[in-house]
């Protein structure tokens, strides 16, 4: 079993940048891929990147491509979501998620109910 605890969220303004971390207990962390999913109000959880056990392989949604950037530290049992260039749209409650895939590809590792574990969330707001 794996916890998953996030923090980093908070307020900035359209522009601004916000590192999310994604602490998770247990020697097997190594096994799983993680993922960020965001949900704003009244909205379904939105897939947004997906890094594989390595961290060799990395998928990011459309709308966030080219300003986030996810990474993990194996060592340290955490996984990141670098944010820059945020915009009012990204405003929402961030979650980090672990799965064990069979593969890391686009079809299963994209899909929330994929995912076995998941954090609390952290809020991000971003002011215009």
């Amino acid at each position: 079993q794996v916890q998953l605890v996030e923090s980093g969220g908070g307020l900035v303004q359209a522009g601004g940048s916000l590192r999310l971390s994604c602490a998770a207990s247990g020697r097997t962390f190594s096994s799983y891929a993680m993922a960020w999913f965001r949900q704003a109000p009244g909205k379904d959880h939105e897939f947004v990147a997906a890094i594989s056990r390595s961290g060799g392989g990395i998928y990011y949604a459309d709308s966030v491509k080219g300003r986030f950037t996810a990474s993990r530290d194996n060592a340290k049992n955490t996984v990141y979501l670098q944010m820059n260039s945020l915009k009012p749209e990204d405003t929402a409650v961030y979650y980090c998620a672990a799965g064990g895939f069979s593969e890391f590809t686009v079809a299963l590792t994209t899909r929330s109910n994929k995912y076995a574990y998941w954090g609390q969330g952290t809020q991000v707001t971003v002011s215009s």
